[in-house]
């Protein structure tokens, strides 16, 4: 089913808030237990039967380019796009001239996930949907109860409620047709796109992510993963 796809992983961030640890190795670089960051994304793509992959690159990009020359057992055919300047988390794909599948997978290079990427596209076609949002949900219980009002009156009462809102993992699928709304050689990320689309009533769909999933921003995320690495499947 994933041959239907393009695959985009964005890896030109800098990662200032992982210095110093990125002052001279870009995050994609970084290494969880025994291999970088970028290379359990690229590996876990490969098991679903992606061979072609486009990588955005921008700080230290030679470095990334030069490690997948040498890292490269699973024969994947990389193509990178080089960012000149920031251009967000989608921008970049302004620079490539054209894509060959009708859908494209966009993901950040800094995830750690073994998320099921077959069930993430089948989700969006059974759904016919024009563009979709891999979201983390999190549950966050009231210990109180809590009124709900209206115009000064309270209008409903809910005792210790419990509510789950959706945070934005790094994980989108687009309609190819919907990259010509990205403007050129402009910083824009994929979540504008995202908002374009609400704004012409075009269908996102949320897909939940319940496997393993982390952002790895900040040093205690980075520790964190060399912790899960250990006793968790990717």
């Amino acid at each position: 089913m994933l041959n239907k796809i393009d695959v985009v992983i964005m890896a030109g961030g800098k990662g200032e808030r992982l210095m110093p640890l990125t002052e001279r190795t870009p995050k994609p670089l970084l290494k969880i237990g025994k291999k970088p960051i970028i290379e359990y994304n690229t590996d876990l793509l490969a098991s679903y039967g992606i061979k072609h992959i486009h990588i955005t690159v921008n700080y230290l990009g030679d470095q990334i380019i030069s490690y997948f020359k040498d890292n490269n057992g699973h024969q994947i055919e990389f193509n990178f796009i080089k960012e000149d300047k920031a251009l967000g988390t989608i921008g970049a794909l302004k620079l490539k001239e054209n894509f060959k599948k009708d859908y494209i997978l966009v993901m950040n290079a800094d995830l750690l996930t073994n998320v099921n990427f077959n069930t993430v596209f089948n989700d969006f076609l059974s759904k016919e949907g024009d563009a979709l949002i891999a979201t983390i949900p999190y549950k966050v219980n009231i210990p109180h109860g809590v009124i709900e009002t209206k115009a000064g009156y309270v209008t409903d009462l809910k005792e210790k409620p419990s509510y789950t809102y959706y945070s934005n993992a790094g994980i989108y699928i687009f309609k190819k047709e919907f990259l010509d709304l990205i403007p050129e050689n402009t910083f824009f990320n994929a979540t504008d796109l995202i908002e374009i689309l609400l704004a012409e009533g075009k269908k996102i769909i949320n897909y939940p992510i319940l496997n393993y999933w982390l952002d790895i921003g900040k040093h205690e995320d980075f520790e964190k993963a060399q912790k899960d690495i250990e006793h968790i499947k990717f």
